[in-house]
């Protein structure tokens, strides 16, 4: 049994406790002890005490050799994070690698953030009496952050909030999500390992209601959280004054213009549509496919989807593993039979068996369908057909959300003037909505969310400004 790990101790002797299981087999993968309420209150105790007495006047450099130390340690264990990954939260093996290398590259990019972050002198002579005045902007570190993460990427996610807030000079309070805590354990061991100061990052097991209590706790002094819009909506009605970066969830556009290579859009938007089975944010979900190539592109479309190869997250060559549950593959098959009871078509997938949801392509859509209108986060993507350019950006655009998109053409012109009136955080030209790197500002506008992640910007949001002014001595009062 594992447990939470509190000013850096492990704590596993919880009466309450509950077993992860692999949602391909259902094997357990590890039985995990509850943080009780004292345990709760001291971990966040900890973070507080610690980033006053300890954190707070760790020098850059310091806190730089930490996570660079960590990346090194996860670089030689990242066969073993992969394997977690893989068991816990079903996601195929080469994926699984795939994420690990992405954790260990957040790590470096947030050792080198922790070098420059710097401030700036305001020029006080541009104001009215501000000459012989000196002004100073500082960054400085907010104090506890919570991260509080979702069960799809529970390694890199996790780290594009822990790494930013320590490379800031914050403590952190760790959730991660309940179906996979195992992989967090073995991450905030590491960083132990790694040289981190005992209560710096403090990890707690359990349910969405230690969430809950940290988005009110008075000693806690940021909220960042990936997960859906509901929560979301909660914790910024609670969060009262704390800063809070939301990322909220999608269903991603991506509009294929008739002079587009529509093989490579092909190729690319199957793995956009269905890796790790559309269980992430800025997943394909909506594509738009000009009229004059829709049915060339469905047809190529459905054949790539097809060949995908479905089965055991454990075996190299399965792209298409579980949902993360059997609840949630029957949520998801409800949606799909909900659309087709609507007017919608199967053009192939549809099939449930257990926890694994086939790669499903829907024709005959509606706006109001749920497995459009909603963020389905599953392996289903509606192919839709438009005949303008105006057309589909009111497509694109009527959503309650606006995280990502893509949008594939060979014309310039049109590939930034489509960019430009796209409601999205992010878009991207010739390259799938899906594409994320982890140093480009992340985040969505609507309500896929408040604030931006990727290090350096989450860094951003680690820190406040502070502004430090100095009436400088009037060299003519020296004067005899």
């Amino acid at each position: 049994m594992i447990g939470s790990i509190i000013n850096g101790k492990e704590i596993n002797t919880s009466k309450d406790s509950m077993n992860v299981v692999n949602p391909y087999n259902g094997e357990k993968v590890e039985e995990i002890a509850l943080a009780s309420d004292d345990e709760f209150e001291r971990a966040v105790t900890s973070a507080f005490d610690t980033f006053h007495h300890t954190m707070k006047d760790m020098p850059a450099h310091q806190r730089a050799d930490i996570l660079r130390k960590t990346a090194d340690l996860m670089e030689e264990q990242a066969d073993d994070f992969a394997e977690i990954i893989m068991k816990e939260a079903g996601k195929p093996i080469f994926f699984s690698r795939g994420e690990v290398q992405r954790a260990i590259q957040v790590l470096r990019f947030a050792s080198e953030e922790a070098k420059h972050i710097s401030g700036e002198v305001v020029p006080m002579d541009a104001a009215i009496d501000g000459d012989g005045r000196l002004g100073l902007v500082k960054h400085i570190p907010l104090g506890v952050v919570a991260a509080i993460t979702p069960f799809n990427f529970p390694l890199n996610l996790s780290l594009h909030k822990i790494a930013p807030a320590i490379a800031a000079g914050n403590t952190v309070i760790f959730k991660p999500a309940e179906k996979t805590p195992v992989s967090a354990h073995k991450l905030a061991k590491l960083f132990h390992e790694g040289g981190l100061p005992d209560g710096v990052l403090n990890l707690l097991m359990g349910s969405g209601e230690i969430g809950e209590k940290l988005v009110t706790h008075d000693k806690v002094h940021k909220i960042s959280f990936t997960g859906s819009l509901p929560v979301g909506r909660s914790i910024r009605k609670s969060a009262g004054f704390k800063k809070v970066t939301l990322e909220l969830g999608s269903n991603s556009p991506n509009i294929i213009f008739d002079d587009s290579n529509i093989h490579e859009a092909t190729n690319m938007l199957v793995k956009g549509a269905f890796a790790f089975s559309g269980q992430v944010c800025i997943s394909a979900q909506r594509i738009y496919v000009q009229k004059s190539i829709y049915d060339q592109f469905l047809k190529e479309y459905i054949k790539a989807t097809e060949d995908l190869g479905i089965g055991d997250p454990a075996f190299e060559k399965t792209d298409i593993g579980p949902m993360i549950s059997v609840e949630e593959a029957k949520r998801a098959k409800q949606w799909i039979d909900d659309a087709v009871e609507n007017g919608a078509k199967i053009a192939t997938g549809g099939e449930r068996d257990g926890s694994v949801l086939k790669p499903t392509i829907m024709t005959d859509v509606e706006s109001h369908m749920k497995i459009i209108a909603d963020e389905v986060f599953a392996p289903i993507v509606s192919v839709i057909p438009f005949d303008t350019e105006d057309d589909v950006i009111d497509y694109a655009n009527d959503s309650v959300y606006g995280l990502q998109a893509g949008v594939f053409t060979k014309d310039v012109d049109r590939a930034f003037r489509v960019a430009d009136r796209l409601e999205m955080g992010g878009v991207w030209i010739n390259e799938i909505s899906t594409y994320r790197q982890d140093n480009h500002p992340y985040g969505g506008v609507k309500q896929s969310g408040i604030g931006r992640e990727g290090v350096k910007y989450a860094v951003d949001g680690m820190t406040e400004m502070k502004f430090i002014g100095v009436k400088l001595k009037d060299n003519h009062d020296d004067r005899a």
